[in-house]
């Protein structure tokens, strides 16, 4: 197989690998899957090598423990075995929050958690409400709303499970007690006199930290936490994972740096000019559920310089060729006007590119990457992208 040929768009496909444990040298791994792919005509200039953040940060062992995790929250809250801790906007997840929440606990084994949810939803869309009964029982962003204030618990519409229960379970297990309520105002935590907060959402966490350290809130967020050390990530608990017994695995550490070392050794050992992402989830709302797949920080937590501030953009096919067809041109002449446009320069405030939101490469490419390797593990840890700079 030679490069794509003109009638083809963008392809994707994943490609097998071995098992990748800690201390596998991941660098060279997917430089041997990619060589039997070149060896068949598969690879080539200008493809994207995308790898997943899941087999880079196992690579790097990059592991801590549930007591890791209390340490580090003691020290920088300053908190005391029987201090009051909150934990503000956990997203709903067993894989995602479960141990989290339990080393939270554990940092105050002889105290309190503070737990203060929002509704109906958390930021990724799972439900913990049903959608109108705030606005039914006259209830605002601002109110608070307690447990017994609900008078039917409302079970995840996918995994069926209780999380008001399940991390009420989780907390009691480790601290003396646990107070779960719900209010989309972030400062009225500080009703409870909670003695430091962890802000747990992700993706509007520095606008949360700046409202609770506003109202003189001992404050530290998720990308604090597990953020220096022998196992570490610049994103903190940020993108980490349910591992197995009381372990998460964090995201991968420096992966602009294993993107960057992925592209020179396939451009030594293959020949080959490639740009390459460390991807993790992509940015996808399921439309039958409402949940936003995105619990990472973002779709790529490492890319190469190519990609860098690189957008898709293009122009507006179906206008184009609606215009010309209502000023009578024929078919060819369609055809050849759309070819000499592919190759202008595009204003993006032009009608010929209205409704083509530009969009960055990385966002995209790695959206397509996930999608292409799911969310179960299918086993293909690199996905090849074929054609999306010439397209």
């Amino acid at each position: 197989m030679s490069n794509l040929p003109d009638y083809m768009g963008v392809s994707a496909f994943g490609i097998k690998m071995g098992v990748i444990v800690p201390g596998s040298d991941i660098v060279s791994m997917v430089c041997s899957a990619l060589k039997r792919c070149n060896a068949d005509g598969f690879v080539h200039d200008g493809d994207i090598v995308c790898v997943t953040e899941s087999v880079v940060a196992r690579a790097q062992n990059n592991y801590v423990t549930v007591q890791d995790i209390s340490n580090e929250i003691r020290d920088k809250l300053n908190l005391k075995a029987d201090s009051s801790i909150g934990v503000l906007f956990p997203i709903l997840s067993r894989n995602r929050f479960s141990l989290i929440m339990k080393g939270i606990a554990a940092a105050v084994p002889e105290g309190r958690v503070v737990v203060q949810l929002s509704h109906p939803a958390d930021e990724v869309g799972n439900q913990i409400l049903p959608l109108d009964f705030a606005e039914e029982k006259g209830i605002s962003n601002g109110d608070i709303i307690r447990v017994t204030d609900i008078n039917e618990r409302f079970l995840h519409p996918i995994t069926g499970v209780d999380y008001i229960a399940l991390y009420h379970e989780i907390i009691t297990a480790q601290a003396q007690k646990a107070e779960v309520f719900l209010c989309n105002d972030p400062c009225r935590i500080r009703d409870f006199e909670v003695d430091g907060v962890v802000v747990a959402n992700i993706h509007s966490r520095e606008r949360t930290r700046r409202k609770l350290e506003a109202c003189g809130c001992n404050t530290i967020t998720l990308q604090d936490i597990c953020n220096q050390g022998s196992a570490w990530s610049e994103w903190g608990l940020l993108g980490s994972n349910l591992s197995s017994g009381d372990k998460l695995k964090l995201a991968p550490r420096q992966a602009d740096e294993i993107a960057m070392q992925v592209k020179e050794r396939v451009s030594k050992e293959l020949g080959r000019d490639v740009e390459v992402i460390i991807y993790g989830d992509g940015a996808y709302r399921d439309p039958s559920t409402g949940i936003y797949e995105l619990a990472d920080p973002q779709p790529a937590f490492g890319i190469t310089p190519g990609i860098s501030g690189r957008y898709r953009e293009g122009l507006k096919y179906k206008y184009l060729v609606d215009k010309m067809l209502d000023e009578g041109a024929d078919l060819p002449s369609i055809a050849s006007c759309l070819e000499v446009k592919k190759g202008e320069k595009l204003d993006r405030n032009s009608v010929e590119a209205e409704g083509t939101t530009p969009r960055r490469v990385e966002d995209l490419v790695a959206s397509l990457a996930d999608l292409v390797s799911g969310s179960a593990d299918a086993g293909t840890p690199v996905i090849v992208v074929k054609g999306f700079f010439n397209n």
